[in-house]
């Protein structure tokens, strides 16, 4: 089959498949899961069977000239296009290259795990009918951002993918579960606005919006950039609607709340896949527009470094197990875009930071997978996601415990781990160029520690310590069946590919990389030895500060020793919130009373303005003069009356004059006439009787007509 026919069918068979899900489920549950498992799986097959098609038909062609083909060539020369034409306006475009192919691996391997657990997590759940057709609906939009060719492509499903996934956020229907789900849709409405300015900036500009026709577009003559100061406002809001998503500070706010409330399989995808979205956004502005803008690097690097350090202090003092992940994520998308940064300011050739940015993405997406599923399933089994009540949880859960245990290894960055990978390459990367300071280095390292020292928060509180309970540690040790087979499958299935990565990154990483990097436009210099000395030192002295951190920050520091046992504390104050601090006051109280004050003074200007005017240029005759009330014709027919009136006093009424004023009596009977002529107007009794009317003459009139003919 043509690859040019089964690109749009990724993206648009879940949808299908969406609605086909949510009728089946209007009848059977059991019918419905076992549906949208399978969309789930075949999309993955699908993905596969895509990427496996799209690469033999590079390698025949590449045969038949006489050349032998690498996986790093054939990532860079895959690039199959596609176009729908007459949608939307502008048509749909899409593409597939080497890196786009690895995000749909990823994605529909993801979506596939995901909808493994899904049955077991949702069995109390209500609604789940709609989570199922939200959950696929969800995977073809995502598929159509990664798959995207152009930036108006990539609004629309970016849109689209805003919209289902904020049903996950609000799926349960609580309290906090709708304050987030509001915090994450009007964020992504204020976001995807932003972005359509700047796209229209953009074509406004540039006359396209195609990837690859910026970038020829763009390219600087004579170390002149080609950008005007319009083309790099339009590009910075096609960053910020992107930088939304990918929860990137100042306007990651939906990030730490959203994650808590959201069934877990969602919270896995939205930190795992979603965020990666914005990460996709931001590296295609970027690598395009802003390319040759030297100070849109450092300003990036400025937002990642504290992206970076703020999610890491917010997970540090947590005790919520999913939002300390939500806040991991948050710290985990500043590490990513401290390699997009890197790569920007070494004039978009340095391969390290390159290279690790792509693995980094992959991996993180595969270590939020495994945490965020292992936290669905211990939310399943507890209802709860407060530390205090998890201790001791998984002391005797075998499966859970190393599952997790490889998602704490990963994230933290420990060699032989897939994480440790892309950290390495980042940190590489950044201690080439010269021009970024060394406190940056120092940052990086030290979020590095606190990467590990609230992973082993999190692990050892949950699978080494004992609950400060007895009966409930009895309870938690009794608990054998917690995990069904589905579940076990997407956990094991996710856990394993941790290690494998991190143990053979030669292998395994490289092979990712050089397929993917065509997108960045760098070649791999020379094999990168991870395990050697000199690469490890920044990985040894991360885990050094986070141990320390560990034992400072969070021994010392967040439990506090009571009766009963040790707990953790939250010491963050809850008034220190962005959003409710500075976000709603501006744009709830302080944006609209503003909006009032330059309203009213306009008003007052305009009608000074007009009251001056006619006062001095344009004069007022006597007559017409202004009218107090009513108008010309209830004051003609007043002045008549009040004549005829002053008549009749005069002659026949002396005895008993009339003293009544007309101006007003007509003028209030004029409008109650009127106000009753627009509400007869409006009614339908008044319309179904036109309609008898028109009815009526018309049957009359072919009445005539055919007495005519028969005459």
């Amino acid at each position: 089959m043509s690859t040019n026919i089964l690109v749009p069918v990724l993206i648009f068979f879940p949808m299908v498949g969406a609605l086909i899900s949510y009728l089946i489920g209007l009848k059977s549950k059991k019918g419905r899961d076992i549906t949208a498992v399978a969309v789930s799986i075949i999309e993955f097959a699908l993905t596969l069977f895509t990427v496996i098609n799209a690469g033999a038909v590079i390698t025949d062609m590449a045969k038949e000239s006489g050349y032998a083909v690498s996986l790093e060539i054939l990532g860079a020369v895959m690039n199959f296009k596609i176009m729908l034409p007459e949608i939307c306006g502008m048509g749909l475009h899409f593409t597939l290259d080497g890196f786009r192919s690895i995000y749909a691996l990823v994605v529909a391997f993801m979506w596939m795990m995901v909808t493994l657990l899904s049955p077991q997590y949702f069995e109390k759940y209500r609604n789940r009918n709609r989570f199922y057709a939200f959950l696929l609906l969800t995977l073809g939009a995502t598929m159509g951002v990664f798959l995207s060719a152009d930036f108006f492509t990539t609004f629309i499903f970016f849109e689209i993918m805003s919209l289902t996934s904020y049903v996950w956020v609000a799926h349960d229907e609580k309290k906090a579960s709708m304050k987030a789900a509001e915090t994450y849709l009007g964020i992504s409405v204020i976001g995807g606005m932003v972005m359509l300015m700047g796209l229209f900036m953009i074509y406004s500009e540039l006359g396209t919006l195609r990837f690859d026709e910026l970038k020829t577009v763009l390219i600087p003559v004579a170390g002149q950039n080609l950008v005007s100061k319009q083309g790099i406002a339009g590009a910075i809001c096609i960053f910020f609607g992107f930088a939304v998503k990918a929860g990137a500070f100042p306007v990651h706010i939906w990030l730490p709340k959203a994650h808590p409330v959201a069934p877990a399989p969602a919270s896995a995808l939205l930190s795992g896949v979603l965020t990666k979205t914005g990460i996709f956004g931001i590296m295609m502005v970027s690598f395009s527009i802003l390319a040759h803008v030297e100070w849109f690097g450092y300003a990036l690097l400025t937002v990642a470094v504290i992206t970076m350090l703020l999610g890491a202090i917010l997970a540090l003092a947590s005790v919520d197990l999913k939002r300390v992940l939500a806040c991991s994520s948050l710290s985990q998308i500043g590490f990513i875009l401290v390699g997009v940064a890197v790569f920007m300011i070494s004039g978009l050739e340095n391969e390290l930071a390159a290279r690790g940015t792509l693995i980094y993405m992959v991996n993180h997406s595969i270590l939020k997978l495994v945490l965020f599923m292992a936290a669905g399933i211990i939310y399943m089994n507890t209802h709860t996601l407060d530390l205090n009540a998890l201790k001791g949880y998984g002391r005797k859960k075998p499966v859970l415990h190393g599952c997790f245990l490889t998602g704490v290894l990963g994230i933290a960055g420990i060699p032989f781990f897939n994480g440790y990978v892309g950290k390495t390459l980042i940190h590489e990367g950044l201690v080439e160029v010269s021009s970024i300071p060394g406190w940056v280095e120092a940052l990086f390292l030290i979020a590095g520690g606190c990467t590990l020292a609230y992973m082993l928060k999190l692990y050892i509180w949950i699978f080494i310590c004992k609950n400060n309970k007895a009966e409930v540690q009895e309870k938690y040790d009794a608990q054998k069946k917690y995990l069904k087979l589905p579940g076990a499958i997407a956990l094991i299935g996710s856990a394993v590919v941790i290690p494998v990565i991190g143990v053979v990154p030669n292998l395994t990483a490289d092979a990712v990389m050089n397929f993917g990097q065509g997108l960045f436009g760098v070649e791999a210099a020379h094999t990168v030895h991870y395990f050697a000395f000199h690469n490890m030192k920044g990985s040894i002295a991360s885990i050094v500060i986070g141990i320390l951190l560990y034992l400072l920050m969070v021994v010392m520091f967040s439990v506090e020793k009571k009766e009963d046992g040790n707990v953790y504390v939250n010491y963050w104050p809850e008034w220190l919130d962005l959003e409710n601090l500075v976000y709603r006051p501006i744009f709830i109280q302080f944006i609209p009373f503003i909006s009032h004050i330059i309203c009213r003074v306009l008003d007052c200007l305009v009608d000074y303005s007009v009251i001056f005017l006619r006062k001095t240029l344009y004069k007022d005759s006597k007559l017409p003069h202004e009218l107090p009330e009513g108008n010309i014709l209830t004051h003609a027919a007043a002045v008549v009356t009040q004549d005829i009136v002053w008549l009749l006093n005069h002659t026949i009424l002396r005895e008993r004059p009339i003293r009544k004023k007309f101006d007003h009596w007509y003028a209030i009977h004029w409008e109650e006439y009127a106000e009753n002529s627009q509400i007869i107007g409006r009614s339908l009794s008044y319309g179904l009787m036109l309609f008898c009317v028109g009815l009526v003459l018309t049957i009359v009139y072919l009445l005539l007509v055919v007495f005519q003919v028969l005459a």
